[in-house]
């Protein structure tokens, strides 16, 4: 294994912590219901839902904009099937949000309009680099996105886990589905990206930017 892929594996590995994973098979679709555990609007923490519910939300928003800019570049070359794949995941994962938005009466962000335009801005961007340079940002962005949903199970264990299980089971299951995104594009030649080191930590860093302001606006 080259330097690249030793360390993007024990990154991937440090990702995998957060709690058990049952539901990780790849492209399984997984309806839950919010109502066996008891969560409701008058019992639960509302700030943190909100918050996660809402970043949430706008962060499976901005991927989904990102394939599609991916696609509008690749769509038609071999890597397209394999986008597709990835980006018909990713409209499964934003339809929940959408529900649980509706269900626990949360407000977008102020900030989506924005995130339309940036978020195919980035997926065609990198994807006029190639094939690797799409990869690369596949890659980067699930890496965040799976680091932040991490930090998301942290949360609602340290609160009362039983009376979250529905929504921690939604987050661990599309955390696991990210990481597998991330896998893929390893897999795809992300690493042979021009300037694929700097590449990644740019779009990470706009990538915590994004959480930031989404969380809070």
């Amino acid at each position: 294994m080259s330097y690249p892929g030793a360390t993007a594996a024990r990154s991937l590995r440090r990702l995998r912590v957060g709690g058990p994973r049952p539901l990780s098979a790849y492209g399984r679709k997984i309806s839950v219901r919010f109502c066996s555990s008891g969560m409701t609007l008058d019992n639960i923490n509302r700030a943190a839902v909100d918050r996660i519910i809402r970043v949430d939300h706008a962060g499976e928003y901005g991927a989904n904009r990102i394939y599609a800019g991916q696609m509008a570049v690749l769509g038609r070359t071999s890597v397209g099937p394999v986008i597709q794949k990835m980006w018909d995941q990713e409209k499964d994962h934003l339809k929940k949000f959408n529900e649980l938005m509706v269900a626990f009466r949360v407000r977008p962000t102020v900030l989506m309009p924005f995130w339309n335009v940036m978020g195919f801005a980035l997926g065609a961007g990198t994807a006029l680099l190639g094939k690797a340079g799409a990869m690369a940002c596949t890659v980067a962005v699930e890496e965040s996105i799976a680091h932040h949903y991490n930090n998301q199970i942290r949360t609602l264990m340290e609160e009362e886990p039983e009376k979250y299980q529905e929504l921690l089971q939604v987050i661990r299951k599309f955390r696991d589905e990210e990481l597998e995104h991330h896998d893929i594009g390893l897999e795809h030649d992300a690493e042979l990206a021009p300037a694929y080191a700097v590449l990644k930590t740019v779009i990470q860093a706009g990538c915590r930017v994004a959480i930031y302001l989404s969380e809070r606006f």
